[in-house]
């Protein structure tokens, strides 16, 4: 049967419907928004404009970033290499397999005195903690004390779910790399009597992740009985109950444990192991002079020729040593301000040139 076509209907939205019917058309809606009638504001750009923006930029950042750059530069900070790979380094017997455990001293000078609070760190290179599955090998459930989890980890653990038919607890790839040396540091009189160095082990992680994303498991009294039915990761020397003697630092809340846990965007990191608190005012924390540091080399890395480094190093009000940041805002500040200059020659030289087809680069 065939229909009669106008076009006038398809622009109206159809054929007018029956009489009490109601009105079908797909015309929108006669609003602002839809007939597109919002109000609207397009900047001109002109050099009244963009000059002093550029200057501007320049002026604020190149400051910033001086202070910045010489606030970096005045942070004390000391590199110890303890790898072992040179064939005269004190840790390289550490290497040999055979050496267990293994003990290893570092002698090394402080220049300057170290004043304020000072942080050691251990830093590994060559070590890809951003790897895909091993950032997913953890499970969050037990970490945070889940009496189900405990027993029956996440598949993402896989193959360090299961050893001896037992769950491991702490489960994972991510927990069992856990770094294990011991760093001890010491200073020698003069006397040439060596005197210890406190090192504080708690206060090194972040509040949240001691408080709320790590917990133990609930019950008994005795941290074992509450990990019973449940073995250590492969490669730990000890159990989980057993990483420290202080109730408020073992466990899953062990902070060296929840420090590993976090891990690191880059293949070179560090992360912080101990803190050296500031005693006096009047004397300084680590002040100069000769110094050893005693190792307990457990954890290899030259296997996958990785470099082990012992950090101490002091603060400021933005942080630890850095001085990309600085370089940074001075280099962004510096292009600012230089193509400010341009443009404010090239708009004085043409600015009377009524062509701008005149103007050639």
């Amino acid at each position: 049967m065939a229909m009669n076509y106008n076009a006038k209907d398809e622009v109206d939205g159809g054929p007018p419907c029956a009489p009490g019917s109601t009105a079908k058309t797909r015309r929108p809606d006669n609003t602002a928004f839809k007939q597109q009638r919002l109000p609207a504001w397009q900047p001109i750009l002109t050099a009244g404009t963009v000059l002093p923006i550029f200057f501007i930029i320049g002026l604020i950042f190149i400051p910033i970033g001086i202070g910045i750059f010489v606030t970096s530069n005045n942070i004390r900070e000391i590199e110890i290499d303890y790898t072992g790979t040179e064939p005269s380094s004190p840790c390289n017997k550490c290497l040999s397999p055979d050496v267990t455990p293994c003990i290893c001293t570092i002698n090394f000078t402080l220049e300057k005195s170290f004043e304020g609070n000072v942080f050691m760190y251990y830093g590994l290179s060559n070590f890809y903690q951003n790897h895909r599955r091993y950032v997913k090998s953890r499970d969050d459930s037990q970490l945070n004390g889940d009496s189900s989890a405990l027993l029956n980890p996440s598949k993402e653990c896989e193959p360090y779910r299961r050893n001896e038919d037992k769950p491991i607890a702490p489960c994972g790839a991510i927990a069992n790399s856990m770094f294990n040396d011991t760093l001890e540091l010491f200073l020698i009189g003069n006397d040439s009597y060596p005197m210890p160095i406190a090192l504080k082990k708690k206060g090194i992680a972040w509040w949240t992740d001691k408080n709320v994303k790590f917990r133990n498991p609930p019950g008994g009294d005795k941290l074992e009985e509450r990990f019973k039915g449940t073995t250590k990761p492969v490669n730990w020397l000890k159990p989980v109950y057993m990483l420290d003697s202080d109730a408020d630092n073992n466990g899953f809340i062990n902070e060296d444990f929840i420090v590993w846990m976090r891990t690191a965007a880059l293949p070179t990191f560090r992360k912080l192991y101990r803190l050296i608190e500031r005693k006096s005012d009047l004397h300084p924390t680590l002040p100069a002079g000769r110094y050893y540091l005693n190792i307990t080399y457990n954890y290899p890395v030259h296997y996958f020729d990785g470099r082990k480094r012992m950090i101490l190093s002091t603060i400021s009000w933005m942080g630890g040593k850095n001085p990309f940041l600085g370089i940074a805002y001075i280099a962004v500040g510096s292009i600012s301000f230089l193509l400010g200059v341009v443009l404010l020659v090239i708009n004085h030289k043409y600015r009377n040139s009524s062509n701008t087809a005149d103007i050639t680069i």
